[in-house]
């Protein structure tokens, strides 16, 4: 090969590595967001969005622990906590599940909810307190309910933590150090979804705590005293009358 054709074969190299170079610079500049996202954020970029908030449709199995659901024909694996899975319906029957999206490395999981109050304690857990991921939250909501962990972790009750599967006495105490003065200013706010009661009587009790601690009650107090006047006047009693109770005791 003579030295004027290796010498234009070189300027033609440099020359397409220098167009390609300027191409993929001036379509990074050109790009709209979206394509920006995919192209140069990774899935850094989407861990923390919502892509998927609940599922409507129709419910074809449930266990303990999973739930398929079917939505415009198209069938969703839902991980579940045992709270969630005892307020499903029969399969075959309309479900209305609160979900979220974890996106890892190696998979996208969506984990599903009956209720807010089960997401936000879930959500919550996975985000405020190191050391506790997915599995061991949803095996919280499966060991106790909303209403009772928050109470727990409110008191400092150790002890009834750590009884729950996969939490030990040291994530125990992480807990009530993260999440104590949260869960002591919210209260029985977000605890709607706790097992075993429906949505109007845990409202209620959360009502007649709140009302107490505007009186003056300290939060472990409140719930205490509302806790010996429901069982007292039962499940019909109304927000004045529990705090009423409550006063008299």
């Amino acid at each position: 090969m003579c030295c004027s054709c290796v010498l234009h074969r070189s300027t033609t190299i440099l020359f397409a590595t220098w167009l390609a170079q300027a191409t993929a610079l001036d379509w990074t500049r050109r790009a709209p967001p979206s394509e920006l996202l995919f192209a140069h954020a990774g899935e850094e970029a989407i861990k923390d969005s919502v892509l998927i908030t609940f599922l409507h449709g129709k419910l074809v199995s449930a266990l303990p622990t999973l739930a398929i659901v079917e939505v415009n024909g198209l069938g969703y694996e839902v991980l579940i906590p045992l709270s969630s899975f005892e307020k499903l319906p029969v399969p075959g029957a309309s479900v209305h599940l609160l979900t979220h999206l974890a996106v890892r490395e190696d998979a996208h999981v969506l984990y599903g909810f009956a209720t807010p109050g089960e997401r936000d304690l879930f959500r919550m857990l996975i985000t405020s307190v190191s050391g506790i991921g997915p599995k061991i939250a949803l095996n919280v909501l499966s060991g106790t309910s909303v209403a009772s962990f928050r109470r727990a972790v409110a008191s400092g009750d150790i002890r009834s933590l750590s009884s729950i599967s996969g939490i030990g006495k040291k994530t125990a105490e992480r807990i009530v150090v993260e999440l104590k003065e949260k869960c002591s200013r919210e209260g029985m706010e977000e605890t709607r979804g706790a097992s075993g009661m429906d949505a109007g009587r845990d409202q209620t009790f959360g009502d007649a705590v709140q009302a107490l601690v505007a009186l003056g009650y300290k939060q472990g107090e409140a719930e205490k005293s509302v806790k010996g006047a429901h069982t007292m006047l039962g499940d019909g009693a109304g927000v004045e009358q529990l705090v009423r109770a409550a006063l008299k005791k």
